[in-house]
């Protein structure tokens, strides 16, 4: 079974840069597709990024684009999420996600992914 943990959420000035790691453990998450959602109370979930497991593909919120990016960690059996120019609408609760679907991802979709984090804070404020 496969478990997410999410870590090195925390405050930020705007214009800054914040990197989350997700860390897996139960199986090996290159086998997955990945996605980051974010939450602020009272608002819907909302896809940030995703990347599929296999034939790489990333597809980016276009909130987000040119400002996030996601990479891969073999060796740790982790995800990162590189965020930069950070900007108050980017605070919330930020969670990684995983589909066992290899060739598939999406960020307006949650409903298909299997397994999820606990969630980590980001605060972008000054």
């Amino acid at each position: 079974q496969l478990q997410l943990v999410e870590s090195g959420g925390g405050l930020v000035q705007p214009g800054g840069s914040l990197r989350l790691s997700c860390a897996a453990s139960g199986s090996t998450l290159d086998d997955y597709s990945i996605g980051w959602f974010r939450q602020v109370p009272g608002k819907e979930r909302e896809g940030v990024l995703c990347t599929t497991a296999r034939s790489p593909v990333t597809n980016y919120a276009s909130s987000v684009k040119e400002r996030f990016f996601v990479s891969r960690d073999k060796t740790n059996n982790t995800v990162s999420l590189e965020m930069g120019s950070l900007k108050p609408e980017d605070t919330g609760v930020y969670y990684c996600a995983a589909s066992s679907a290899k060739y598939w991802c999406s960020t307006s979709d949650s409903g298909n992914y299997n397994y999820w984090g606990q969630g980590a804070q980001v605060t972008v404020s000054s």
